[in-house]
């Protein structure tokens, strides 16, 4: 568990790092076939800091805005309260702060880039459909994340994966918009190769996020249900919430691509490629580990 926590709080670095390297790659290969010009370079490289940055701070109140969640009480929501107060006084856990979405679709997730500053929310469908049993072994799933710092490096991947979705966007514009003027001066060459460079970015960049967000995504799930079975010393009540969110399981009403990797059960509408790259491992899977582990105690 100490270790997955410390590699964690690494790869939230390196795939900081990795992903500066990467664009600033990118931006160099796009300001040579550009003629050159070293200004395309310039705005990668910054915006690929900057949005790094901007992104390890804000990140989680993009995330908790995207999905519509509004903050709620001790008083407002007793029973949400008390269940994650009982699991942090177990676990030595901060109190994370408790959101809600209005959403029949039931489903989960936390936030945050510390276990001082995290939050946890559920949508009201997933209220309904659990009991207090199941419903703590979500919940000690989500603090899982919290405690495991799932949460930064979950939150970074977000960030990224939109960072790479708005450069690709732009290289691809500047590939259009941008060659007349080259082709003008006859350099039809470098026109050429600098629009396959921004279609090609285009198409592939958000390909590679997803695979990357997906990799991340589908080990730190099983990690986090394992959290939750020591927790809780009752994996079979996670099991029968896991065997729930698949018979009953929905698309949410406000799902976002982006961040689809957050939640303890997938949010998208299923198609062929979101399968390829699905950010949660099969639930049937999941919840034969939780079996194994209850076997064990």
């Amino acid at each position: 568990m100490y270790s997955a926590i410390a590699r964690n709080k690494r790869n939230t670095w390196f795939i900081l790092i990795a992903f500066v390297l990467l664009l600033g790659v990118l931006g160099l290969v796009a300001g040579w076939l550009a003629g050159h010009n070293w200004w395309i370079t310039a705005f990668v490289v910054v915006f690929a800091g900057g949005y790094a940055t901007v992104q390890y701070f804000f990140a989680d109140k993009e995330a908790l805005a995207l999905s519509g969640a509004f903050e709620v009480t001790k008083e407002s929501a007793p029973r949400y309260y008390r269940i994650v107060e009982n699991l942090c006084i177990t676990t030595g856990t901060p109190m994370p702060r408790l959101y809600v979405v209005e959403d029949a679709a039931p489903n989960a997730f936390a936030t945050g880039r510390k276990p001082e500053e995290a939050a946890i929310t559920v949508t009201t469908g997933l209220f309904e459909l659990m009991t207090d049993r199941e419903l703590e072994g979500v919940l000690g799933h989500e603090l899982g994340h919290i405690r495991n710092y799932d949460i930064r490096v979950s939150l970074i991947v977000f960030g990224l994966v939109v960072a790479v979705g708005i450069l690709a966007d732009i290289m691809l514009r500047v590939a259009f918009f941008g060659g007349g003027r080259r082709n003008s001066n006859g350099n039809g060459q470098a026109q050429l190769l600098f629009l396959l460079f921004g279609v090609v970015a285009a198409i592939v960049a958000p390909l590679l996020a997803g695979a990357v967000q997906a990799a991340i995504s589908r080990q730190r799930e099983y990690l986090a249900d394992a959290t939750s079975a020591l927790t809780t010393r009752d994996p079979e009540g996670l099991a029968s919430a896991l065997a729930k969110l698949e018979e009953y399981g929905r698309p949410l009403a406000k799902a976002n691509t982006s961040m689809a990797h957050l939640w303890i059960a997938d949010p998208l509408r299923p198609n062929a490629l979101a399968r390829l790259f699905a950010t949660h491992p099969p639930i049937a899977d999941r919840i034969a580990r939780l079996q194994k582990i209850g076997g064990s105690f």
